[in-house]
């Protein structure tokens, strides 16, 4: 009987050991799953819903704010759990929300919500996403609180800093992001990212389960480490709550890098495309300052970040003044580092800062309602307030802000000083908007300005922090002048995008600019009677204007009835002939209402007042139409300098034939400065058996005068060769192979590839 009991002791004191040691990668693996399946399905879902949308950057902004908002909801929710309820219960609770989103499985587009208004889209959004994966994202947003409270409560050695855990989380949501577009997104469809992130699901609530029985098993009491440490139990049980001024300095320091996430996403999307890959880099270098910033080993000094954020500001605010003229990995290189620093510097300073282990949860809801304000101020705030992406630069001020008065008690020189430097900056706007100095109105002097204060800034801050502050005021008054639009006709800001309407330099063309593009001008001085003519992408002598010529000449004069999507100006309209209809598809309703507006350009109302305007998603929109209506089909959609991608898929493709006569031919407007399309449109055509010529417009007498006549690169696609007419002879339209370029479908498309092709291309 001894021996019987010796053995029965022996064996449960060794199961209680490994145990035990089982906590810790438990705990650390459980974590890890819960953070990659949490950042996995946000690029999944976004772009399951993109294309609803016309491809717009915008939808990314919007998604960001809802997964911020339901992570603060999450993180409420693991605080008041663990404040409120006993450590069982709160286990059993946790357990059936996490049962309870089964419910939502597999993940797909909620049935209620499939077509889009056509205002208030932002609503439409947060409705979409919520009803359709906002159970199964709160379940698991709640996990990395919970889990590291769980652990602090548990039995291990190392449960009285629990933060280390944080890594753990950011690890797994860092690898998840470049898993996506490394390997996830290239290999599997939607669909069955859909399964897999079920699967996963099911093993997390298993483990996470588990990880609750563990931590109840081995309860905080049982820590002999804990017994032996007094000083430890004194600040578990006996730290102070948290002053506010700690509360709100977490809720600011977590804001600003959140609203760079957000800013930044949409400043390097606007020229390229709205895709997953440009989604998750800004993302993934997001959570990588987290994991740095949260390490138990300090990788970077918080000192040395405040030294060098202000030299960072001045490579940014240089890029932004280079602008389209910045080769494109330059340009995403000088911006992507800049917002690595400012928001390792902020979350290293929160690292800095945190409180002890028992308000754990507290601080991780700070952080994540820092997060929410910061996403509500990039996404949906600042559209709404900014005739431009004055966001941007203005969270940067923030960041060199918060690093020249880091460490300032806020007495009478510190706010006389910030009060000068608002006195100063709201000056030199004035001079500058009221035209009152020379210096200020010329748009290559207010730069080298700029650049001159950020340097003095940079210089200052090294021996005399609070000196530099009203020099970074002044910096912010001559970048609202350099980027702002009190010098513009009309600015309009939507979902979509900004439209603006400007004067040339020269004052004798009217111009269209949406995001960094020129969508369109018109003369204005010294015009005749013959009506507005057609200049920048859309003249009489471009590849545009020669496809449709070519088919009215085949059809005797006259297309019956031709389309366009994305009006632009509304100038190619204007190659019309008297006996013809017409139908634009528009997506942005602040388009059509600057082109149709004759105060700032005629096309529309001289060349063609009967046509007929289509608002909505060209895809949704131009599939409600009649088959084989159109005999030429212009597809010239940009978001500023992108094509949306939804629009460019095969399954695209094959709708615009089927709306297509058998003799009528599509034509594609596939000119980007960042990214290479021909060989993405040939690959298509050669699945489908269509005929594809491609031509670029050559530099002639007009591009010489400056007259607003652009170079362009234009595709032409038709059910067989005799469709194509003259251009099928014509040795400036070239056939184009696909080489080893995979056609985009509306589950597969590589905007890296097309970035390096681009890239490598005009090297």
């Amino acid at each position: 009987m001894f021996y019987s009991n010796a053995k029965y002791q022996f064996y449960r004191q060794s199961s209680n050991a490994l145990l035990r040691n089982s906590i810790l990668p438990a705990f650390a693996t459980t974590i890890f799953l819960s953070a990659f399946l949490l950042f996995s399905v946000q690029p999944y879902f976004t772009k399951l819903v993109v294309p609803k949308l016309g491809g717009s950057p915008g939808v990314w902004s919007v998604a960001m704010v809802f997964f911020q908002g339901v992570l603060l909801l999450a993180y409420t929710y693991a605080h008041l759990l663990m404040k409120f309820l006993s450590f069982q219960k709160a286990v059993f609770v946790h357990g059936c929300v996490l049962v309870f989103a089964f419910v939502y499985l597999p993940l797909g587009l909620s049935q209620s919500w499939i077509s889009p208004p056509n205002e208030h889209q932002e609503l439409w959004i947060l409705g979409l996403f919520a009803s359709s994966i906002g159970v199964p994202f709160f379940a698991v947003s709640a996990n990395a609180p919970l889990l590291q409270a769980w652990f602090a409560r548990s039995g291990h050695s190392h449960a009285e800093d629990p933060y280390f855990l944080y890594g753990a989380s950011n690890i797994g949501s860092f690898l998840s992001l470049f898993l996506y577009i490394l390997a996830i997104e290239p290999v599997f469809s939607l669909n069955t990212q859909s399964m897999l992130w079920s699967s996963g699901y099911l093993v997390l609530a298993v483990s996470i389960i588990g990880c609750g029985a563990l931590a109840l098993y081995f309860p905080m009491q049982a820590n002999p480490a804990r017994s032996r440490s007094s000083a430890h139990e004194t600040r578990w049980e006996m730290d102070k709550p948290l002053a506010w001024s700690s509360r709100l300095t977490f809720l600011g320091l977590s804001a600003i890098p959140s609203a760079l996430t957000i800013a930044i996403t949409a400043h390097i999307t606007v020229d390229i495309a709205s895709a997953p890959f440009l989604w998750v880099v800004p993302l993934a270098l997001f959570l990588l300052t987290f994991v740095l910033a949260f390490s138990t080993r300090q990788v970077v000094r918080v000192e040395f970040l405040a030294r060098l954020l202000p030299w960072v500001a001045i490579l940014i605010a240089s890029s932004l003044l280079m602008g389209a003229s910045l080769r494109v990995f330059a340009s995403l290189g000088f911006n992507l580092i800049g917002f690595f620093a400012a928001a390792l510097y902020c979350h290293a300073l929160l690292y800095k800062l945190r409180p002890g282990a028992n308000h754990l949860t507290e601080f991780y809801l700070w952080i994540s309602c820092g997060g929410v304000l910061g996403g509500l101020f990039s996404g949906l705030i600042a559209p709404q307030i900014f005739g431009w992406v004055a966001e941007y630069p203005l969270l940067w001020f923030l960041t060199v802000l918060v690093v020249l008065l880091q460490g300032q008690s806020f007495r009478a020189r510190t706010i006389l000083t910030i009060s000068s430097g608002v006195v100063l900056a709201f000056g030199i706007y004035q001079l500058g908007a009221l035209e009152l100095s020379s210096g200020l109105n010329d748009v290559a002097s207010r730069g080298y300005l700029l650049l001159f204060l950020l340097v003095s800034v940079a210089v200052l801050q090294m021996k005399a922090r609070l000196a530099a502050v009203p020099v970074l005021f002044a910096a912010a008054a001559v970048t609202a002048l350099q980027f702002g639009t009190y010098d513009e006709l009309v600015s309009h800001r939507s979902f979509f995008g900004i439209t603006k309407v400007r004067h040339s330099d020269d004052g004798a063309h009217r111009i269209m600019v949406h995001g960094t593009t020129v969508h369109g001008a018109m003369r204005v001085e010294d015009t005749d009677d013959a009506g507005p003519e057609a200049l920048t992408y859309y003249h009489e002598t471009g590849e545009m204007a020669a496809a449709l010529k070519s088919i009215q000449n085949r059809m005797g004069g006259h297309i019956n009835e031709g389309a366009i999507i994305g009006l632009g100006t509304g100038s190619f309209l204007c190659h019309r002939r008297p006996e013809e209809k017409w139908a634009v598809f528009e997506i942005d309703p602040s388009v059509i209402k600057v082109a149709s507006d004759p105060r700032y350009f005629q096309f529309v109302s001289d060349c063609a007042p009967d046509t007929r305007m289509v608002l909505g998603d060209a895809r949704q929109t131009l599939a409600r139409e009649p088959n084989g209506r159109f005999d030429y089909v212009l597809i010239d959609a940009f978001s500023s300098n992108a094509i949306p991608m939804h629009l460019l898929t095969r399954e695209a493709l094959q709708l615009y034939f089927s709306k297509i006569s058998e003799d009528g031919l599509l034509v594609m407007h596939i000119e980007n400065r960042k990214i290479e399309l021909a060989s993405v449109v040939a690959a298509i055509a050669e699945i489908e058996g269509w005929s594809l010529r491609v031509a670029k417009f050559k530099n002639n007498d007009r591009l010489a005068t400056k007259d607003h006549v652009y170079p362009t690169h234009v595709a032409v696609l038709a059910r067989a060769p005799e469709a194509l007419g003259d251009l099928a002879a014509d040795p400036d339209w070239k056939s184009v192979s696909s080489g080893d370029t995979s056609a985009w479908t509306d589950d597969y498309s590589n905007i890296l590839s097309a970035l390096f092709r681009k890239y490598w291309n005009t090297s």
